[in-house]
């Protein structure tokens, strides 16, 4: 932390606020629950304009950006900017520079504006709040990151995520580099299954593959092969939508389903007498086709189903 920055409270402020929305919402953070903003002396304080890329709101006396956004993917469209993972050791995220050069003399003076905040976290080191959006007024916050490098020329920035137990004390010794490579490799790794979970709820319509189920609340996005699986990445063709019960089961090999999508419940189950919740919620799916993603190119991969299910018949045994 830069003790150039006259904003440290009010960045504290809008980390500690964001980090509980992320908990709270378990990644995916409502549109419209980030655009009521934070509290900070007395007011609301935007966290972002969720319109242009780079943001720093009025109440802030330094010249550093408060957050970053990048839009949700449409499908079938590429991003406008192509915000991502770079290549390379320490494996920092690449975020590009507003780009005006097209539009009006006003809309490039903005975009100018919005850059000389960008560089001015990097000059200053200052914490930033990183929105990614993953799915249609959904985002997923990283907080806090900071700009690791500059390149004016191809009009990029680098961005690693933070150790708030360091990086965010005023007068404390910033985390190291080893700390804050890791700390952006764990970053990356919940941006990949964030964004996992987001393209399984959309390619199942946001219900469960076996009962239907709607409620978002109890939707998860199971893995067809664990991530430690050679074929385990985090992709929809290796996902299906389950609700929590259903989830779990598939989980803890109570629960199979065979290369055809068709259910299968464990026979121990079968056999028991327990109850409606038994019954209606897993001995009669028993036999049943799972909910099929209306595209093609979105469905279960068979060869990964086959090789789940064969440890599901290894479990029964």
């Amino acid at each position: 932390m830069s003790p150039r920055d006259p904003d440290h409270a009010l960045r504290l402020a809008a980390i500690e606020h964001v980090r509980g929305l992320d908990a709270r919402y378990d990644q995916l953070v409502p549109l419209a629950v980030l655009r009521a903003g934070f509290p900070y002396a007395g007011r609301r304080v935007p966290f972002n304009s969720f319109q242009s890329g780079i943001f720093r709101p009025r109440v802030m006396s330094g010249t550093a950006a408060l957050s970053l956004y990048t839009t949700p993917p449409v499908p079938g469209k590429p991003r406008p900017y192509d915000d991502d993972v770079a290549p390379g050791v320490g494996g920092a995220f690449t975020y590009h520079y507003r780009d005006a050069r097209q539009d009006s003399v006003s809309a490039r003076a903005a975009a100018a504006r919005d850059n000389a905040t960008l560089v001015a976290a990097f000059e200053q080191q200052a914490p930033l709040i990183w929105f990614v959006g993953h799915a249609k007024k959904q985002y997923q916050p990283l907080a806090p990151v900071f700009v690791s490098a500059n390149d004016p020329v191809r009009r990029v920035v680098e961005l690693q995520a933070g150790v708030p137990v360091a990086d965010l004390i005023p007068a404390g010794e910033p985390a190291s580099a080893d700390l804050r490579r890791y700390a952006t490799g764990e970053a990356r790794v919940r941006l990949h299954q964030t964004r996992f979970r987001a393209e399984v709820m959309r390619a199942y319509a946001r219900r469960c593959a076996i009962c239907r189920l709607h409620e978002a609340d109890l939707l998860q996005a199971a893995h067809i092969l664990e991530d430690r699986h050679e074929h385990g990445e985090p992709v929809v063709v290796n996902g299906i939508a389950l609700c929590a019960i259903h989830h779990l089961a598939y989980d803890r090999n109570l629960l199979g389903i065979d290369p055809d999508g068709v259910v299968h419940i464990a026979h121990r189950l079968l056999e028991e007498v327990d109850g409606p919740m038994l019954r209606a919620g897993l001995q009669e799916r028993h036999g049943e086709g799972i909910l099929l993603p209306r595209k093609r190119s979105e469905r279960p991969d068979p060869a990964r189903l086959e090789i789940r299910f064969g440890e599901f018949e290894r479990a029964a045994a």
